[in-house]
């Protein structure tokens, strides 16, 4: 996807959440009880990446949630060697409702015989019993390793990030291509970084949800778009 074959598409109906505020946006991207895991698809052309982050945290601490984010992206800080040995010793806590585990390398540590490393994240949970939500911020590759399903359909609803701007729109399309092809996920969140006035956030958001439909066969459900530059 670039900037021709955006302008060819034609604009489909995306959703966004169409509610007062960015928490409540938000809030719509997040359901359920119990422990939940939530993969956060990384992108490293999204400028305010780590105000994303804060921005879901903010939305599940406002429903009484506990978030550990396991931050494995390939940007994120490595793993400590301790980690292996005593993972719980290496979440720090940042805020009554969030803890932060520095996890890049850390998920193919735990790969198993099939090439998944779905233990990882029974390590992380097990490590982490005061939280109810783990996003889970990693590559498409990565993802693709921890949520893969085993025989059964597939239930996992990664978001996806990006901004509005082309080519972190592009590096979503392609995350959201390899998940599909690799995990077979076919239905999608996004998170889309922008300013209230930003004429390009919406027909971005709905451009990604075409190109889904018509190239990949997956589907662009929810969005929600937080203005970086405003309180959350």
């Amino acid at each position: 996807m670039h900037d021709a074959l955006l302008a060819q598409l034609p604009t489909l109906p995306a959703r966004p959440s169409g509610l007062g505020d960015q928490a409540q946006g938000l809030r719509r991207l997040f359901a359920g009880t119990g422990v939940q895991f939530v993969p956060l698809v990384s992108n490293p052309n999204v400028a305010f990446g780590g105000v994303m982050i804060e921005r879901l945290c903010t939305a599940f601490a406002e429903r009484g949630k506990h978030t550990l984010v396991i931050d494995a992206a390939e940007r994120s800080p490595a793993a400590s060697d301790l980690a292996l040995l005593d993972l719980a010793a290496c979440i720090e806590p940042l805020s009554a409702s969030v803890s932060y585990l520095a996890a890049r390398g850390l998920p193919i540590r735990h790969v198993d015989a099939r090439g998944s490393t779905r233990g990882f994240l029974t390590a992380a949970a097990d490590a982490a019993p005061q939280a109810q939500v783990l996003l889970v911020h990693a590559n498409a590759a990565d993802l693709s390793r921890m949520f893969a399903p085993r025989g059964e359909p597939p239930t996992t609803r990664p978001i996806l990030l990006a901004d509005d701007r082309p080519a972190s729109v592009t590096h979503a399309y392609a995350a959201m291509k390899q998940l599909h092809q690799r995990a077979g996920i076919v239905v999608f969140d996004l998170l889309l970084g922008a300013a209230a006035s930003s004429p390009r956030a919406t027909p971005f958001a709905a451009q990604l949800a075409g190109c889904a439909d018509q190239f990949v066969g997956a589907v662009g459900c929810e969005w929600a778009r937080p203005d970086p530059a405003c309180h959350p």
